[in-house]
């Protein structure tokens, strides 16, 4: 099984996620990049520093779930949806029937491949959706690198969750609620 994009086809959605970026910048269209993310009580620690000789506890348990739902657009403005369910199509699509309510202009979605993104009941949701002006995009496969709200799930993982926030269930769903509420504000921006 491969681990790098079909060539011709990462170049192909290359080219036509710069088209879409043109007719966004240019207010033509809103483009939003979709993605989910889960998070939970065991905290993401790539690395630390402390002095010599001292310790510093994180805890770390199970349990906490919180899968979010995250479609941006290019100009920070971020639509999130959460449940502390199993992510699966059904979901998805009443999340972006809730955002397609919403929509005032042409509007384009990217997605990945995930399985919930492609299977036979999202795929027949689509048709409706461009009857309200909403398309799906998929990204070329093997391409995270290509979706911005790639960044948001990290920075917030890495950066913006601190340890006092892994300490009950409760901690976490507050500081990613505030984080997903105040996004793209001096406090959270991706710059």
């Amino acid at each position: 099984m491969p681990s790098q994009p079909d060539e011709k086809d990462y170049e192909e959605k290359k080219v036509l996620l710069c088209v879409l970026t043109l007719l966004f910048l240019g207010g033509y269209i809103d483009l939003r990049y979709g993605d989910e993310s889960s998070f939970n009580l065991e905290p993401n620690v790539p690395y630390g520093w402390i002095k010599k000789g001292e310790n510093q506890e994180i805890p770390s348990r199970k349990g906490g779930n919180l899968n979010v739902f995250g479609l941006l657009n290019l100009a920070g403005e971020l639509t999130s949806y959460q449940t502390t369910q199993k992510v699966d199509s059904q979901m998805v699509i009443s999340w972006i029937d809730d955002f397609a309510s919403t929509i005032q202009k042409q509007t384009i979605i990217v997605l990945d491949n995930a399985p919930w993104h492609k299977s036979k009941v999202f795929m027949d949701r689509i048709e409706r959706w461009e009857e309200l002006g909403l398309f799906i995009v998929y990204l070329p496969t093997y391409s995270p690198h290509l979706n911005p709200t790639e960044i948001l799930w990290r920075r917030m993982k890495y950066d913006w969750l601190k340890p006092q926030d892994y300490l009950t269930k409760e901690d976490l769903h507050n500081a990613i609620n505030h984080i997903l509420k105040n996004y793209n504000t001096d406090e959270f921006s991706i710059d």
